[in-house]
């Protein structure tokens, strides 16, 4: 075989030759446009074991969070529907929009921070999407179809009824799957006593939540049995965001085309010339997006590690250094530069820091009991005998507590006014809803000297104060007194 020689290509790009017309298209994706089936070989290797352990415990947690109570609180849930989020049995409402605002820019600053400095780690590791494809579904078309020859053969050849009847058995076992999938999913939004009620009680009294249920299955069926590998090359904005957020220095899955090229089929006794790479091309057929890792960094690339196991199991059955293919930055392999700590990840961290400092203060500082105060729009003062005026208010509370709160109202600053409640001396408001009261603020005349005066109303639960708040009060002109 004639070794490929290296030209001075972009130097991100492994100097194999001058044709990259594979970054015209995408791996999954023929000439004529029609989409090519990865059939991706079952890795082995010390990565795919660390992996397979990570998705253990990812499973664990998907499968075992939404049955966590904490005080009657589930752990997590988003309850869309309801504009109601819990997180860490913390009760969240829209009044605390700006705190999820908040949240989502600290998120975006920590993804910048995180790719820039380490690429796609989270694809390949942690991200549900992957962990689901390679580490359950995948598994269990190896286990039903046999490994990527025997699938690949299979589909080659005139359908068999053993073959009809193996892929009519792993769509079943795709689809309740999907079912109990979609079930937990659904679960992290209505909580699992709801879902209880769905899947117990008749279906004519949750029409709406069989509907989602069955929408929820069928879109995870679709993606993990048909639309797979494209969720993340042709869907997800991430595979997209990276080829802006990566240096030259962030960590990603690289070949070492200083120490492979040029590439010359295995030998018992090696050129002089050839490098390590024997081309035998045993990390294509482990990509789950099945593209050619020594082509260098690709945006269909998840850094799942599949290839790194299936190089280094060639070089050692071959007798050479490991690590051909491994965690690398740009500027490692062209210039053998350790992996570095920039000035842009430090100016990321900087702003990450700020960040998450703020929100945390906004979360200790969260109330528990969210008041809002108007004074009755349209209404003027209220004559009260010959010496008290008083003025109508009403309040909105949200309690986000676990229990039900009796709010009593009192003047603070020494005022020698009154609140009077309507309809008793407290504002029951039920846990963890939005509850509201009219009460009246009564002040001797002889205390208003402005048009508007400034008044502070405390908010008591039972005797312990939890939140005060300033408002006006109407009064005659000072001349009228």
């Amino acid at each position: 075989m004639e070794p490929s020689q290296p030209s001075p290509a972009n130097p991100i790009v492994p100097p194999t030759g001058s044709d990259q017309s594979f970054r015209d298209h995408l791996a999954t994706v023929d000439a004529r446009g029609r989409r090519k089936w990865v059939f991706a070989q079952k890795p082995k290797g010390k990565w795919y074991s660390l992996r397979t352990y990570i998705s253990w415990g990812f499973f664990i947690l998907f499968f075992a969070t939404p049955f966590i109570y904490v005080n009657g609180q589930p752990l997590f849930q988003f309850n869309i529907p309801q504009a109601r989020f819990i997180l860490f049995s913390k009760v969240f409402w829209p009044q605390d929009f700006f705190i999820f605002g908040l949240t989502m820019v600290t998120f975006i600053v920590f993804i910048i921070l995180f790719t820039a400095a380490f690429g796609r780690l989270f694809c390949g590791w942690v991200c549900p999407q992957t962990i689901f494809m390679e580490m359950l579904f995948r598994k269990v078309e190896y286990a039903i179809l046999g490994d990527a020859p025997a699938q690949r053969l299979a589909r080659s050849r005139p359908r068999t009824t053993g073959w009809l009847l193996r892929s009519g058995l792993k769509h079943v076992v795709f689809f309740l799957i999907s079912f109990l999938i979609a079930n937990t999913f659904l679960s992290y939004i209505i909580g699992v006593k709801e879902l209880g009620r769905i899947i117990t009680e008749p279906p004519g009294q949750h029409i709406g939540g069989l509907s989602s249920l069955l929408i929820f299955t069928g879109v995870f069926y679709a993606v993990y049995a048909f639309f797979r590998e494209q969720a993340c090359t042709v869907v997800c904005p991430y595979g997209r965001l990276q080829s802006v957020l990566l240096d030259r220095n962030s960590m990603i899955v690289a070949y070492d085309y200083k120490r492979g090229e040029p590439r010359m089929k295995f030998r018992k006794q090696k050129a002089a010339d050839a490098g390590d790479c024997i081309d035998c091309e045993q990390c294509i057929k482990v990509c789950p997006t099945g593209i050619d890792i020594r082509n260098g960094t690709q945006m269909e690339c998840v850094g799942c590690t599949a290839c790194i196991d299936a190089c280094n199991a060639m070089m050692q059955n071959t007798g050479r250094p490991l690590d051909l293919i491994r965690y690398a930055s740009e500027n490692g392999i062209a210039n053998h530069e350790p992996l570095k700590y920039t000035l842009r990840m430090k100016f990321y961290t900087s702003l990450l820091t700020v960040l998450v400092l703020i929100l945390a203060g906004l979360l200790f500082s969260r109330k528990e009991v969210d008041a809002t105060i108007m004074r009755t729009p349209g209404m003027l003062y209220q004559q009260r005998g010959a010496d008290s005026v008083s003025n109508l208010y009403t309040i909105k509370v949200a309690n986000k507590t676990i229990h039900k709160v009796p709010l009593r109202l009192r003047l603070e600053g020494g005022e020698h006014g009154s609140v009077q409640v309507i309809g008793g001396n407290a504002i029951a408001i039920k846990q963890q809803e939005e509850g509201s009261g009219n009460f009246f603020v009564i002040l001797p005349r002889a205390d208003i000297l402005a048009r508007k005066t400034p008044i502070r109303i405390g908010i008591y639960d039972n005797d312990k104060k939890i939140d005060e708040i300033r408002t006006n009060f109407l009064g005659p002109q000072p001349d009228q007194n």
